[in-house]
């Protein structure tokens, strides 16, 4: 059964830092700070609408909650208390910054009902952090990270490909560190460069310059194979479609689509393993559930093998376990 979240944005409140691509406003489309009776709303609507109650979480993003005001953190996680328990939401999620995590931050949230907990680690490359103006460091995620789990939350961890300084090897680098933290879940956001932001005069002036795109997409889908393998989950690429994204981008890799081509950019890479140069005509199987990564978005990858002279045809197998079978090859 899917899980989902009921989320309640806490935008830049208690945050020590603006990091250099970081403008809470666009990104949320909010800069309405919630109190306990909004929360207390938002939850009441969302028992009357959710059907699976026991798979959702209560999830307050904004990337600083434990560095909130003490008084004001507690009032929201009070405000979600009713809300929570056998019959009805699974427990409250929350993203917060490394370097706010402790033995005593965690004992609260233990103790009111927390059952996720998100950090925002970006990179794990001290460089591209110290430039990025994140505020802390890579120990600090890796701290941070062991004291979750050793708490027994659910851990999840948040990665940016392509911020200002960072190159490829970074990213790769970056994967390796966290498969080695063993979270339970990933988000993957490929950097958005946003109007008002440290990056945006960066990349204004032209002193930040991004990937390429289809880089960008590469790397992003050799991350989601990585932890693929690795049994973690990843529960989130791209940023959230938003207009007010859409009309404060100066760059970067913004696409409403953007996990949907880094899953075909995987299947076409598998395709590519089995065909070459001298296939005519193949026909490959894969998992019902499959069959739109495997041909890719607006069916790219079938277009792809066209050029190259393949027919290639991709069938959905109901049954199959196999990520691809091929059927048939005629060369």
């Amino acid at each position: 059964m899917p899980h989902s979240n009921i989320s309640i944005f806490v935008p830049h409140v208690g945050c020590p830092h603006m990091c250099s691509f970081c403008n809470q406003r666009t990104i949320t489309g909010t800069d309405k700070i919630p109190h306990g009776e909004d929360v207390k709303k938002i939850c009441e609507q969302a028992e009357k609408e959710i059907k699976n109650p026991q798979e959702t979480e209560i999830a307050f993003f904004g990337g600083s909650f434990t560095a909130v005001p003490r008084e004001y953190m507690l009032e929201l996680l009070q405000a979600a208390q009713p809300y929570i328990g056998k019959g009805k939401f699974k427990g409250i999620r929350l993203s917060t910054r490394p370097d706010y995590i402790d033995e005593e931050v965690l004992d609260i949230l233990m103790k009111n009902g927390v059952s996720s907990i998100e950090l925002g680690a970006q990179s794990l490359s001290d460089k591209v952090l110290e430039m990025n103006e994140r505020g802390h460091s890579a120990y600090d995620v890796e701290k941070a990270a062991g004291l979750i789990r050793n708490y027994g939350f659910e851990l999840g961890l948040q990665m940016m490909i392509g911020l200002y300084g960072s190159t490829q090897q970074d990213e790769y680098n970056t994967a390796e560190k966290i498969v080695e933290l063993a979270p339970d879940t990933v988000r993957i956001y490929p950097v958005v460069i946003l109007e008002g932001t440290k990056l945006g005069e960066l990349y204004k002036s032209g002193e930040y310059k991004t990937f390429d795109f289809d880089t960008a997409l590469d790397i992003t889908a050799k991350c989601m194979e990585m932890f693929a393998e690795n049994n973690i989950r990843v529960i989130k690429v791209g940023l959230h479609s938003s207009e007010f994204v859409e009309e404060q981008m100066l760059g970067g890799f913004y696409h409403p689509a953007l996990r949907e081509l880094c899953e075909g950019k995987i299947y076409l890479d598998k395709l590519k393993k089995i065909i070459d140069g001298n296939v005519k005509s193949v026909v490959i199987s894969v998992p019902q559930r499959n069959l739109s990564k495997a041909l890719g978005q607006k069916k790219c990858n079938i277009a792809y093998f066209e050029k190259m002279g393949v027919k290639l045809r991709i069938i959905p197998d109901s049954s199959q376990t196999d990520e691809l079978t091929v059927v048939n090859i005629e060369r």
